[in-house]
């Protein structure tokens, strides 16, 4: 693949990571890590650094991103502050690790990983019974901490903002509405964001093979390609979120859920399927 069509390529990427992230909370990263590493090994780079470098990026891109669907939900009510933000900074410390464990393992293993994280949330989200509308979301910024940290590292790992996993958690054990889970989760996406960046790029600085104009596992190239798309189009998502009703919304998240896991496992390939 020439560069002016890995360009084409990710650019056209940005407006589903943006709809996504500003329509589920989440998403972004479940679009645009598989486009980048395909977009990398096509252009020769070694799988096992080409995923890393999926992932940094990715992660990178989630800031900008995240900034513009979190404004977009806050204008709307849909933004918890306090457990945005304590969710977040425990989220931001636990992504940091993730990120330098991912650094050290093979890519095959991130792969795999990365799919059967997504596939296990989408799966939950299905089977678990939803909360009963009277519970009224847990003021517990202890409990907020407990989990928000375990799961950025998760996230780091898998190189994702963690709504792929904060969702189900905040739906189903917080008591979060739906619509204010995704809302919170695009503010705390921010810090997961910073957090799980300068993990991936301080242990890929001394990395050969990278992509060119990369700064350890973070690609400005594809950084700019994907952000200018992505926060503009968040806005349209976050509109979109907002004339769902909450049970639609969840099953788009399941789909997209259980879609990008079995893709990333291999599943469709194992079965020669085109899709």
């Amino acid at each position: 693949m020439d560069l002016i069509t890995a360009i084409i390529t990710l650019t056209i990427t940005g407006v589903g990571v943006g709809f996504a992230i500003g329509l589920l909370g989440f998403g972004g990263c479940l679009i645009m890590t598989p486009v980048q590493y395909w977009v990398y090994t096509a252009m020769g780079v070694p799988p096992d650094v080409a995923i890393k470098v999926a992932l940094g990026t990715s992660m990178f891109v989630l800031l900008p991103a995240a900034i513009s669907g979190a404004y977009g939900h806050l204008k709307k009510g849909a933004v918890w502050r306090k457990a945005g933000i304590v969710l977040g900074i425990a989220e931001a410390f636990g992504a940091l690790i993730g990120a330098t464990i991912a650094a050290h393992l093979p890519g095959n293993v991130l792969c795999v990983t990365f799919g059967l994280a997504i596939l296990a949330g989408g799966v939950q989200m299905q089977i678990a019974k939803p909360p009963a509308i009277m519970n009224e979301p847990k003021d517990s910024p202890l409990l907020w901490v407990i989990l928000g940290f375990p799961i950025g590292i998760v996230a780091g790992i898998i190189g994702t903002g963690g709504g792929v996993l904060m969702i189900p958690v905040m739906v189903l054990v917080l008591k979060f509405k739906m619509h204010q889970a995704i809302g919170t989760m695009t503010a705390l996406m921010i810090f997961a964001s910073i957090g799980g960046t300068i993990g991936y790029l301080i242990n890929g600085l001394d990395v050969t093979g990278l992509p060119v104009h990369s700064i350890g596992y973070v690609n400005l190239i594809s950084w700019l390609c994907l952000a200018a798309t992505s926060v503009s189009i968040a806005q349209v998502g976050v509109w979109s979120a907002h004339k769902l009703p909450a049970r639609e919304l969840k099953y788009v998240c399941i789909a997209v859920m259980i879609y990008v896991g079995l893709k990333m496992i291999g599943v469709f390939k194992w079965f020669g399927l085109p899709i």
